[in-house]
């Protein structure tokens, strides 16, 4: 079952869940509608195209904390806000949060081996530009690892599972992976939180209100998913691979 590997790297993301009216939230790692908004932008597939957004919402998900952001906030003045009868315009102040310096691994696992490959394909050369979550938060690097020397390619053979326990370490700050080289057993850095589409039934899993049914204009539609939360040990192989 091959597995598409992404990286989700940037100074600022917006990953909303539960965003109403003035007050924008943001979960603390990519939710299933955003990525798959950012592979919609990607392939060109407008937003009232219900049947390909599905499609695409039909890809396991796994995520891979490799380094835990830090939820902030700020203030947006928004002008011409009418009220509930449409007339008497006015401005109005909203409070919006987002996640400061974090870096995912992001995994897609399906038995479409042609369509991993297109959305490779696409996130190399997009149709439209990518972000996370809001217009001005931008990758920080390349989202598939192609044309990087002595990157892994971004397709791998393995299972999500295996993908997020095995695959090198995304971080790039030298300071910080000196400082776990040189501190292997340093108990905040020991483990890395995952996230991972789940059975329904199974137990243990938690219920996220972000499967996209519909991206469609003041009509979004949203079903529940069921994730499994674990965590993944920080090997000293993923950290000293020369790929990441």
């Amino acid at each position: 079952m091959p597995t598409l590997l992404m990286c989700f790297d940037a100074p600022m993301q917006s990953w909303g869940i539960r965003s109403q009216f003035n007050s924008r939230d943001t979960a603390t790692e990519p939710s299933k509608s955003g990525v798959v908004g950012l592979l919609a932008a990607a392939l060109g597939i407008p937003q009232d195209a219900d049947e390909d957004i599905q499609h695409l919402a039909t890809l396991r998900m796994g995520v891979r904390v490799d380094r835990e952001g830090v939820v902030e906030s700020d203030f947006h003045t928004v002008q011409n806000v009418p009220n509930t009868e449409g007339r008497n315009h006015r401005t109005a102040v909203t409070k919006r949060f987002y996640l400061a310096d974090a870096l995912f691994l992001v995994a897609l696992e399906s038995d479409d081996a042609a369509l991993l490959q297109r959305l490779e394909d696409a996130l190399h050369r997009p149709h439209w530009p990518l972000y996370f979550g809001r217009k001005a938060f931008v990758p920080a690097r390349p989202i598939t690892s192609r044309g990087l020397p002595g990157e892994h390619h971004a397709i791998t053979e393995r299972l999500i599972e295996e993908a997020l326990t095995l695959h090198p370490w995304l971080e790039n700050q030298p300071n910080l992976r000196a400082r776990q080289r040189l501190n292997p057993d340093e108990p905040t850095a020991k483990w890395l939180r995952t996230i991972t589409d789940a059975d329904p039934l199974a137990l243990d899993v938690e219920l996220r209100h972000d499967h996209p049914l519909s991206f469609r204009p003041q009509q979004r539609t949203y079903a529940p998913r069921a994730v499994q939360i674990s965590h993944v040990p920080l090997t000293p192989e993923m950290i000293s691979d020369p790929a990441a």
